[in-house]
């Protein structure tokens, strides 16, 4: 059947087709420009002065799974100017055709980037391969590295945070656009004196936008004074968060007494709990000793060398914290209670059994769990009915403190009613995080010193002295449209191509795959 194609059709624009030779595996189009003239790459005067010529090979795009050669046929020519030091010259075909010295036309060299861009190294390689492109993984990177374009455009709002190289070990640093949405530059590190430096290169920049750490806001304002700062509001609303939970830890054996679970009796734990319970007991003196020396005024590095405790701990206990060793943690079986409870009402006393019949509910977990329970029910009842009452944990209690009062149950919405009646302090820091989440939502700059100075006398002071250091950036954030929301998820197309490069590649690399595919 006739189809009427014709393979000068296969030619780039700009270039003439001669004719065509055939191998096992490739067509070889043999052409040559179609200009009767070329330009001097020095003074720019047009010569149609014939010299020599000579024969280029190039690679072309596939063609019906075979690969495409261009015989590039390529003309000397004279340059007729005296005074011109470039006597002969070799005729140019454009940057859009065949670019200088390259062994691919523009058009194979387009679709090599972007695969590059795409999948990196080894994978490229691999997938230009069944596209019949003759092209190595080296190859792929250099041209990725060569093509790239750093943005030239002024920059007046960027938004700053750090990404991990490794975590925990290793930081570097992200700069993106804000009003173009693209990524502008990676730093090596997460130095002050590094962002400093890059910042005083830019001096156009008026809004930084960065998270709430110490080291970007001093680069910004060492190296832009006059910029507006804005934190971000999710790590506003997060740090809140977390400043409440902080103190819902700290507050757990006054909500112990609340509850009335502060006495434990050993009897009814199983042998695992016992194990948790005595070290907590151990550890209880020595944070006994610990509080008493912060009491009597001991520096901090002097009691790290007495006791041989970490700064950290030494810091918590200082601030009412890290005393209620004895945590309850979330159960899997909290689901199932009701449940268990019925199955031992009706008879079923054996741990077996009772997760053998869970498991048919949808159970996941394993036999030792139910077990464990069993035995603790089957003590309870055998050595007293006194019932060991449990403590939700610390991260239970902040998530039903900030639940509305609709969604809770009745048995929830009573442990509240205690927590709350005994612990009002905790009930105040709960109004005053939801007072500041709703100052962020309803962007109310008029509520902030008012905010600031009611929780500078509750159990969230430690983070109310930091809004109020940080004053200028959390005005900002409320009343400015700017955030890093931009920024988090450039850094997740980050954590992706870098995960691609198996974590190999230098960081000039990844700028250039990660800017070139902005």
């Amino acid at each position: 059947m006739r189809t009427g194609f014709q393979i000068s059709s296969l030619v780039p624009s700009g270039l003439v087709f001669d004719g065509v030779s055939d191998s096992m595996d490739s067509l070889i189009l043999s052409v040559r420009s179609e200009a009767a003239e070329a330009r001097c790459p020095l003074c720019a005067t047009a010569s149609s002065r014939i010299h020599s010529r000579y024969v280029r090979h190039v690679a072309d795009l596939p063609s019906a799974g075979r690969k495409v050669r261009l015989r590039l046929l390529t003309r000397r020519i004279t340059c007729e100017v005296p005074h011109c030091r470039r006597r002969i010259f070799a005729e140019r075909f454009g940057e859009d055709i065949v670019p200088l010295r390259r062994r691919r036309t523009a058009r194979l060299e387009h679709i090599v980037h972007h695969l590059g861009l795409a999948l990196g190294g080894r994978p490229a390689a691999s997938f230009a391969k069944r596209l019949m492109l003759p092209v190595s993984n080296d190859t792929l990177l250099r041209v990725v590295r060569r093509r790239t374009a750093m943005p030239t455009d002024p920059l007046l709002v960027v938004g700053i945070d750090d990404w991990a190289f490794r975590r925990n070990h290793r930081y570097g640093t992200i700069v993106c656009d804000l009003e173009r949405r693209r990524i502008v530059t990676l730093l090596p590190d997460r130095e002050t004196a590094t962002v400093r430096a890059w910042l005083s290169k830019h001096p156009a920049i008026n809004i930084v936008s960065r998270d709430r750490g110490g080291g970007y806001g001093e680069a910004a304002a060492k190296a832009l004074p006059n910029a507006i700062q804005v934190a971000d509001r999710w790590h506003l609303m997060e740090n809140a968060s977390a400043a409440f939970l902080d103190a819902v830890r700290r507050s757990m054996n006054r909500i112990r007494t609340a509850i009335g679970a502060t006495t434990i009796n050993p009897e009814l734990l199983t042998y695992a709990e016992k194990l948790r319970y005595q070290g907590y007991l151990r550890r209880q003196d020595s944070h006994a000793a610990i509080a008493a020396l912060v009491s009597d005024g001991v520096p901090f590095n002097e009691i790290v060398r007495r006791t041989g405790h970490s700064r950290n701990l030494v810091r918590q206990i200082s601030r009412g914290g890290g005393t209620d060793m004895f945590r309850t943690r979330q159960s899997t079986l909290d689901g199932h209670l009701p449940f268990l409870d019925a199955q031992w009402s009706g008879g079923c006393r054996n741990g077996a059994e009772l997760w053998r019949r869970l498991k048919g509910q949808g159970f996941m977990g394993s036999l030792r769990v139910v077990a464990e329970w069993a035995t603790r029910r089957r003590r309870a009842e055998t050595i007293s009915h006194q019932q060991l009452q449990k403590v939700p944990a610390a991260r239970t209690i902040a998530q039903l403190m900030t639940t509305k009062c609709d969604h809770l149950t009745r048995a929830e919405t009573v442990t509240l009613a205690v927590i709350e009646q005994n612990v009002p302090m905790l009930a105040d820091a709960q109004a005053l995080v939801g007072r500041f989440h709703a100052m962020i939502r309803k962007k109310a700059e008029m509520e902030l010193e008012p905010w600031i100075d009611d929780s500078k006398r509750s159990l969230i002071a430690s983070f109310a002295n930091g809004i109020a250091n940080d004053k200028g950036a959390v005005h900002a954030a409320i009343t400015q449209p700017w955030s890093n929301g931009q920024v988090e998820a450039q850094i997740t197309k980050l954590k992706l191509v870098k995960r691609q490069m198996y974590g190999r590649a230098k960081l000039d690399l990844l700028q250039a795959r990660l800017i070139g595919a902005a």
